[in-house]
């Protein structure tokens, strides 16, 4: 009596995401207004794909998650790309952002990835896999550190390029 009949709807299909995305810091953020103190938060969000590109995003929400999902979409606008020469970076370079410095080298094959903190999470997103590097500022801010490690792989060249100039 009654005929089973679905309607067809087109099936969407879900983009994988090809990067990959770690939260490097959070902190809570406070301003005092005629009612009293907002709260906010403030996140920082690093995003790579482990072949050559990576970015960094801030971004600041009412909420914990607003502000990560700010700061990750922020974070895929602001991709750099950088050569990677055999899991690692092609030449030594250093840079400076505010009052953070970084120093990064490069090294020989099963070396591995000699950092701390915020470059190996900007390195390990980036698919760095030996490298040796060094925080020279005296600031412990992840962001400021992070900016710079994003400095110091712009300013990277490949052999090709070096080779032409």
């Amino acid at each position: 009596m009654f005929k089973d009949i679905k309607k067809e709807r087109p099936v969407r299909e879900e983009k994988k995401d090809e990067y990959e995305s770690k939260l490097l810091d959070l902190a809570r953020t406070s301003h005092t207004r005629a009612g009293g103190k907002r709260i906010g938060f403030r996140a920082v969000v690093v995003t790579g794909n482990r072949a050559g590109r990576v970015g960094v995003g801030v971004a600041k929400g009412i909420d914990v998650a607003q502000a990560i999902e700010k700061a990750t979409r922020f974070s895929k606008k602001n991709l750099v790309d950088f050569p990677v020469v055999g899991e690692t970076i092609p030449h030594e370079v250093s840079s400076k952002f505010g009052s953070a410095e970084v120093l990064l080298r490069p090294q020989r094959k099963g070396r591995g990835l000699v950092a701390g903190g915020t470059v190996r999470v900007i390195c390990t997103l980036a698919g760095i896999k030996n490298i040796s590097s060094k925080i020279l500022g005296r600031t412990g801010n992840k962001l400021n550190n992070a900016r710079a490690t994003i400095k110091a792989l712009k300013s990277l060249k490949s052999q090709a390029q070096s080779v032409k100039s």
